[in-house]
């Protein structure tokens, strides 16, 4: 077909070639006249739509396609050999197919032209990209779903941080009033009876609200986490995957280390990619501002029979007065954050049965490492 196609063989050799390439192409290949019909149509064809070729060929190619693609194909042909505007020859896009059975999916359509006899024809490479467009859908609902959790857990640490923080302020009160209650207490005046008994609704009214405290502590500290045996280098992966998410400006190189006979662990999966996550987001922001932007994350078994990970970075590190502080709620070093991160973490990774903790790296930068037991020591 193609003139300038140059192959060291004769003309039986080339069409004998020609019809090895076609028959054994990974991806769909048809070739259409100028009015649209079928002329050529591989055995990827028929995998990917379902018709045996006697079924296609001399038809209208638009039987291979869902509304509204079937009703405008020929339109888009017409328009074409009148003026030259191409929609999607020499361009290719993502649009639907259908299948004998009347399902839909996703391809990558290539199209592109040539001449053959005088005539021109259009050749076109079908790739089906529902395997792409289904692992991108599981990741964006994974990321979803990691949001929602750290919205959650964020919500809930708070909760709990202000009930704590509440709490003394409210005992305080509580005192003062009684102290106020036995200073006015031996006197008779009218008056001072009646500031005595709203003392004592006051105190009433804190009591209760100590109650509420108590009871949304005790919420937020005693959730039901749904946990199941889990591959910890698997669950860091996908983790990974998602906290890069949008980084790629900042060109972070990130190495992994996986071992690869670790045993199983018993998890909360979301949970604990909120950890990783939230570990690989931190690590990362560190490293904007410095030029040598490496990432490196391990794991490993360690020496009291858990299995660890490791996330080592090359920011700047961290002041003392911050490291000290680093997992209390409200601690952080960034100018918008809430510092409830790694608090969350460590809440997460201590419900596990694990430990979670920083270290000053020797050359820079900044080490945080997490273990948790194997699922024979963490399963119930």
């Amino acid at each position: 077909m193609d003139k300038h196609l140059n192959l060291p063989f004769g003309e039986a050799e080339n069409a004998a070639l020609f019809r090895l390439l076609v028959s054994t192409a990974v991806d769909g290949i048809l070739v259409i006249d100028e009015s649209g019909t079928v002329r050529l149509y591989n055995e990827a064809c028929e995998r990917l739509f379902g018709y045996d070729p006697g079924e296609v060929l001399g038809c209208n190619v638009s039987m291979l396609m869902p509304a509204p693609y079937r009703e405008e194909h020929d339109g888009y042909l017409t328009n074409y050999r009148t003026t030259g505007e191409r929609k999607i020859i020499g361009i290719g896009r993502e649009v639907m197919a259908q299948r004998k059975d009347g399902s839909v999916f996703p391809i990558y359509l290539s199209v592109g032209e040539g001449m053959f006899d005088g005539l021109p024809l259009f050749v076109g490479i079908v790739h089906d990209i529902s395997a792409r467009q289904s692992a991108s859908r599981k990741l964006q609902e994974l990321q979803s779903e990691l949001m929602h959790v750290s919205r959650l857990n964020e919500m809930g640490h708070m909760s709990s941080a202000l009930a704590h923080e509440l709490n003394q302020p409210l005992a305080a009160i509580m005192n003062y009033l009684r102290a106020a209650q036995r200073t006015v207490g031996a006197v008779e005046d009218a008056s001072v009876v009646r500031a005595s008994e709203m003392m004592e609704k006051a105190l009433e009214q804190t009591s209760r609200a100590g109650q509420i405290i108590k009871r949304l502590r005790e919420f937020t500290e005693k959730r039901d986490t749904s946990r199941t045996v889990e591959s910890l280098n698997r669950v860091i992966e996908e983790a990974i995957e998602l906290a890069l998410v949008g980084a790629a400006v900042l060109d972070v190189k990130v190495s992994k280390s996986f071992a690869a006979d670790l045993p199983d662990i018993f998890i909360d999966r979301i949970q604990i990619q909120q950890v990783v996550l939230n570990l690989v987001r931190n690590a990362v922001e560190a490293m904007e501002e410095v030029s040598v932007r490496r990432l490196t994350v391990l794991t490993r078994m360690n020496g009291e029979g858990h299995v660890q990970a490791s996330f080592l970075d090359t920011g700047p590190g961290m002041p003392d007065e911050v490291i000290r502080r680093l997992f209390e709620a409200f601690v952080t070093t960034k100018e918008n954050g809430m510092g409830i991160g790694l608090s969350i973490c460590r809440s997460i990774v201590e419900a596990h049965g694990g430990r979670l903790w920083m270290e000053p790296a020797p050359g820079g930068g900044t080490e945080f490492h997490f273990s948790l037991p194997p699922q024979s020591l963490s399963s119930p």
